[in-house]
């Protein structure tokens, strides 16, 4: 099944397998939107896996049937492969792919602010995967499937809770799988220009006839910082929808009740000197922006 967000349907008739694939074409829309409406569990319970991947993802030593066997192997119900560190747009230390390891579960960052730790029990040290690239078991699809929100179609929080849907301890049955991994391009398909980054990517971009031909136009407007802001209110908004529907059910016993990271600070990561990605502690944050508007002096008008 293919999801067009673009409208380029024929584009993609040269391609051997197209005529035998389920096209659905709704503009604008992303990924999450057409998992919610098309891959009920019922419709792909045939599937033992669901692969449910963004368009940025370079997978030319990526063996699918390999990667599968190792997800099986390991007891894995949800997934990811890791990405290479030195090609990817990483946003997420626990994806970055470790080279001697098969398969990860877990982060070890040492002390500190937001630190994730060999007693770590929850996201985003262990039990958590990035939404870019996830792999479902068919049982942990059913379960997503339904924690998947109508209306908030970026998904923004989901990844806090999939380990609700891991079929037991999310810090055994969630992890990263090294040996098959995956390169993420970090193209922005959806809302604009793309950053100007590597020639490589942009070559890409060019020659991917999937992405809309508007990415191209000097004049098109760039609605990125929308779409960003518009997946902050989302998560907030899935932030309370959970707090609420627990807070009303009175059989609802929360197996990973333990302190953990805020939500809403998750998503921010900084790449310091020397290349390691480490999370943007915000009270720092904060201080270096009251930093510098004491710095530029209060505000002039007239």
């Amino acid at each position: 099944m293919l999801f067009h967000y673009d409208g380029q349907v024929d584009a993609w008739m040269d391609m051997e397998w197209s005529p035998q694939a389920i096209h659905v074409m709704a503009a604008n829309q992303t990924k999450w939107w057409y998992a919610k409406r098309f891959l009920h569990p019922d419709i792909v319970a045939r599937y033992n896996y669901i692969f449910l991947w963004d368009e940025d993802l370079g997978v030319e030593v990526f063996h699918a049937d390999r990667y599968l066997n190792i997800m099986e192997d390991e007891g894995l119900e949800i997934s990811q492969p890791a990405l290479a560190s030195s090609s990817s747009e990483v946003h997420h230390r626990l994806t970055v792919r470790q080279p001697r390891e098969r398969v990860h579960r877990r982060l070890i960052t040492g002390t500190g602010w937001n630190s994730c730790n060999a007693n770590s029990t929850g996201p985003p040290c262990t039990g958590w995967v990035e939404m870019m690239a996830p792999v479902f078991s068919r049982a942990a699809w059913r379960c997503t499937w339904y924690m998947i929100q109508n209306d908030l179609v970026h998904a923004w929080g989901l990844d806090y809770k999939l380990g609700y849907c891991a079929q037991g301890v999310r810090s055994e049955k969630v992890g990263i799988i090294d040996s098959e991994y995956i390169v993420h391009e970090g193209i922005p398909s959806l809302g604009g220009q793309p950053h100007d980054k590597t020639a490589e990517s942009q070559t890409n971009l060019r020659t991917a006839n999937v992405l809309d031909a508007s990415l191209l136009d000097p004049d098109a407007v760039d609605t990125r910082g929308e779409i960003r802001n518009r997946s902050k209110v989302e998560l907030q908004a899935f932030s309370r929808r959970w707090r609420r529907a627990a807070a009303s059910d009175p059989e609802w016993m929360d197996p990973f009740k333990v302190e953990l990271p805020s939500e809403e600070n998750h998503y921010a990561v900084e790449t310091k000197p020397d290349g390691r990605f480490a999370p943007v502690d915000p009270s720092a944050k904060q201080a270096k922006k009251a930093s510098r508007n004491k710095a530029r002096g209060p505000n002039r008008t007239g």
